[in-house]
């Protein structure tokens, strides 16, 4: 007898199946998230899958556009590319679609892109996001309410370790402009070690630059500005030009208005913060959580991209990488995000009428009910529920409650009731009476 052909099983690299334990605590995620988001005042907007080539491409920095997925059309015989960022889809969306809608739009999405990486790294290709975009306003306030937005739904999803870093594009912007580096060819070098904090690497590229000693003392600096508010103070020292200072004044002013919202214990500042340089427009933000090694968001200001789409508008935003906050909530295991089965329902009559009807019920009252279906003994099926994180088992007949009766076990305490099945199918059932 000949072996059937085996199916092949593996996927591509950087993409993964999510089985259901997984997929409840991603949509554990997702449903906090979207509460969030809907209890401050936005919209949802669902973007497609595809888009022409150079059209994403206008709303996409040179970074995103080594990174994107890109084949031809068939039908058109035009480029298409798979999504490597959802925000340009949001500011196209916005400035060819919703001319007519007043200002601000407040609009959140929920959705995945596809990005080239490094395979060797590990990284996957396949992000999920979920994000805002706040367009129409140019203030503080708008900027400081993405940053508190943030930090609500991280402590809804249970966090407290974890901290919002500040910045600014323009601090940085208005040194390089007064200095007059210009595109040296240490300049990628230089932002690099910037960015890694790596005060003796700068130290020693500006060494190789005919600047002057202000200049080289201001971008030796950078490093170096990461902390509390007291950074504000040590920037205004350190930078001499106006552009720097007025981007100082922007983070003063976002700081008066998050202390109001109360979530200062939260934030620090690193004005050495560069990412983002050739896309954002003025206060940056990132979200990190102990333990956890990459920023679970990011955001921050970006009033030039609707303006690529023949709509200039002022506009913030912020996106957080799900599969992030998947990962740091498995580290903590007193975070609870896994979803949770109310009923699973053990029929040891005959007859299935009751059984369904009081399935039917108990949904009607918006109770997940399942019943189990497979024969097998009660205790078999207590195991089943415990591993599939079913609340309780409802036995219907046999010798653990009379005929009028139904007994329901709860798995995390191992402890059983008895319930007359007139109270149990009664309109004002409910599980709170139960152990």
């Amino acid at each position: 007898m000949t072996k059937p052909p085996t199916t092949e099983a593996s996927l591509p690299k950087g993409v993964t199946d999510f089985l259901p334990e997984k997929a409840d605590k991603i949509g554990y995620i997702e449903s906090k998230i979207r509460k969030v988001f809907e209890l401050w005042g936005f919209r949802r907007i669902i973007t497609p899958l595809l888009e022409f080539q150079h059209v994403m491409a206008a709303g996409l920095g040179e970074e995103l556009k080594e990174k994107t997925f890109r084949f031809d059309d068939r039908h058109t015989g035009k480029l298409l590319a798979i999504p490597s960022d959802i925000t340009p889809q949001v500011a196209r969306i916005v400035a060819t679609r919703m001319k007519g809608y007043p200002l601000p739009h407040r609009l959140y999405y929920n959705g995945r892109v596809l990005r080239h990486a490094e395979l060797q790294s590990g990284r996957s290709r396949e992000i999920f996001q979920a994000g805002v975009e706040l367009i129409g306003l140019d203030s503080p306030e708008a900027d400081a309410e993405m940053v508190a937005m943030a930090v609500e739904v991280l402590r809804s999803l249970g966090f407290e370790d974890f901290k919002i870093d500040l910045g600014h594009v323009g601090f940085f912007r208005g040194i390089m402009s007064a200095s007059g580096l210009g595109s040296t060819s240490s300049l990628h070098q230089l932002l690099e070690a910037i960015s890694k904090k790596d005060a003796s690497a700068v130290r020693a590229l500006l060494d190789t630059e005919q600047l002057p000693d202000s200049v080289k003392e201001e971008l030796s600096a950078l490093p170096r500005l990461f902390g509390g508010r007291e950074v504000l103070a040590t920037a205004q020292r350190v930078a001499t030009n106006d552009a720097s200072r007025q981007a100082l004044d922007n983070i003063a002013r976002v700081l008066d208005i998050l202390d109001i919202h109360g979530i200062s214990k939260y934030l620090t500042i690193d004005l050495g913060e560069i990412r983002g340089l050739y896309y954002h427009s003025g206060l940056t933000f990132e979200g990190f959580v102990a333990g956890l090694g990459e920023a679970a968001c990011s955001g921050g200001r970006y009033d030039n991209l609707t303006a690529r789409y023949g709509f200039p508008a002022p506009a913030t935003g912020f996106a957080f990488n799900i599969l992030s906050l998947l990962s740091a909530l498995e580290k903590q295991p007193d975070v609870e995000a896994s979803k949770t089965r109310d009923f699973l329902i053990f029929n040891m009559m005959p007859d299935l009428r009751e059984a369904l009807a009081i399935a039917q019920h108990l949904r009607t009252l918006g109770y997940s009910t399942a019943r189990d279906i497979i024969h097998r003994d009660l205790e078999a099926s207590l195991d089943y529920a415990r591993r599939m994180n079913i609340l309780r088992v409802l036995v219907i007949g046999g010798d653990l409650c009379a005929d009028d009766e139904v007994y329901i076990y709860r798995l995390a305490n191992r402890q059983g009731t008895r319930i007359k099945k007139s109270d149990l199918m009664g309109s004002s059932f409910s599980s709170d009476v139960l152990p």
